[in-house]
């Protein structure tokens, strides 16, 4: 079974068919969901919906743009969380530059995502790393991280393939998506090739970023064999030999039995 490791089932283009669309994922090969929180509330959302399905889990934690509801009570909030059953990682958290110029609210990013890696290491729960036009000071605070002994996955994975094989070697997961597939994804494709089959997970980051052919529509877990597809076209391999690697990665990112 393909497992979705970053999806966003709370958003609000699911309204009209979540229970629908959720309960079609077995039919279509697709098993295990994290659902990951950018947000106090859609934190709250994702475990709601890890409580009512079986098959999905949550993640907990604050988007670097999301950090303005973030204080001393939601930290304590995500750390009384960090216990819950079917809370399996911290995130998404980490830095994104790319909207944010003014460096007091990078440095704000900075702190919060600090912060919210110690919450991680406390629980002994991975983290779901969001990096954006950050690639420096998002690799310095993951060493920091992996000094640490705290595990995760760099989600959408964006920078130059000798970045990612830094991350590999301190033994992170690379999440790759519906990019791959896109005819200008050069980087990202040779970032396939270059890293092990064993330290890549499937992911959507749905309602966005859905593969070819669907590009610029809702994307949606049921997507994700593009994604498979893709990657043993890279790799010249069979595609039932890249989700089944891929589901057991992501089982032992998540500590998923």
């Amino acid at each position: 079974m393909i497992f979705e490791t970053h999806a966003h089932y709370e958003n609000k283009k699911f309204d009209d068919d979540r229970d629908q669309l959720l309960a079609s994922m077995q039919m279509h090969g697709i098993g295990k969901i994290v659902n990951v929180g950018s947000s106090l509330e859609t934190s709250r959302q994702s475990l709601s919906l890890a409580n009512q399905y079986d098959q999905i889990y949550a993640a907990v934690g604050v988007h670097p743009s999301e950090i303005s509801c973030l204080d001393e009570t939601g930290i304590d909030w995500l750390r009384s969380q960090a216990s819950h059953a079917k809370v399996v990682a911290i995130g998404e958290i980490g830095l994104d530059y790319y909207w944010e110029k003014d460096a007091s609210v990078r440095k704000m990013q900075r702190d919060w995502f600090y912060r919210q890696l110690i919450v991680a290491q406390e629980a002994g729960l991975p983290v779901i790393i969001h990096s954006r036009d950050a690639a420096q000071d998002t690799l310095v605070m993951m060493q920091e991280a992996y000094s640490r002994k705290i595990p995760g996955v760099i989600h959408c994975f964006s920078y130059a393939p000798e970045q990612a094989e830094q991350y590999v070697q301190m033994g992170y997961y690379i999440g790759v998506g519906g990019v791959v597939t896109f005819k200008n994804a050069k980087k990202l494709v040779e970032t396939v090739e270059r890293i092990p089959l064993e330290s890549l997970v499937l992911e959507t980051d749905c309602p966005y970023l859905a593969p070819e052919p669907y590009r610029g529509k809702r994307n949606s877990s049921l997507y994700l064999s593009y994604v498979a597809e893709k990657i043993a076209e890279i790799k010249g391999i069979d595609t039932v030999e890249v989700i089944r690697t891929t589901e057991k990665n992501a089982c032992n990112l998540y500590q998923i039995a």
